[in-house]
């Protein structure tokens, strides 16, 4: 009896450690990324609900998302999804609107202490037209982030200053201009971020539906391996 009491005291105690060791992983993402009730800050705008348009997608539970079945299959625990739906990593969006508020530079910095950020971003650049400018690989926060590639380097090198000891990936989407992944593609590889160029996802209305979902999951899932 006092050793069964004795077994379960440990077990309990050991609760909390095996919690803290689970990997965490933050989501720096645009509509392709978002929930209904799993995104923060709440205020961000949202393409996936629990009762979707139907001609929008099939996507109505947040089980169905692909970041949701990465973590859950891999043995993660979620630390933050800011993702806002259109948003751009540059601060030009749609007909050259200001997009400053919800661009990727903007809401980079509020992604909590994860050991894992999934960035997915660059879709609305690339339909939006923003425009491409010039590298810049000093990562200055005094660039033109108006541009694209100025923005994305400005990104990358402060999302490795500000989590040193942090894994950080950069999932790219399929379709997308050619100038807009050859350029995420080289700055990847000049700031050392591992890629994911991810290929024939199925979409609905231009975003992943059920089974696209389930595609980048497993790509991205294959692709640590």
């Amino acid at each position: 009896m006092k050793k069964s009491l004795l077994l379960f005291a440990i077990l309990l105690l050991s609760l909390p450690t095996f919690a803290q060791t689970r990997k965490s992983v933050s989501i720096l993402g645009d509509s392709y990324s978002t929930f209904e009730g799993f995104v923060e800050p709440s205020t961000n705008e949202l393409w996936y609900y629990a009762k979707p348009k139907q001609k929008q997608t099939d996507v109505n539970n947040v089980q169905q998302t692909w970041w949701h079945q990465f973590i859950k299959e891999n043995g993660y625990r979620l630390e933050k999804n800011n993702s806002y739906s259109g948003s751009t990593v540059s601060t030009t969006g749609y007909q050259g609107n200001d997009y400053t508020s919800r661009s990727f530079i903007t809401r980079m910095r509020d992604l909590g202490s994860p050991d894992m950020i999934i960035v997915f971003g660059a879709t609305n650049d690339s339909w939006a037209g923003s425009p491409l400018g010039e590298f810049d690989w000093s990562g200055s926060s005094q660039g033109d982030f108006k541009s694209f590639r100025p923005a994305l380097c400005y990104m990358l090198s402060y999302l490795k200053d500000r989590h040193p000891n942090t894994e950080i990936i950069y999932l790219i989407n399929d379709g997308l201009k050619e100038s807009v992944t050859s350029s995420i593609v080289e700055a990847c590889k000049h700031y050392g971020i591992p890629y994911v160029q991810l290929h024939d996802i199925d979409k609905t209305a231009g975003h992943p539906n059920v089974n696209g979902m389930r595609q980048i999951a497993d790509q991205l899932t294959q692709a640590l391996k």
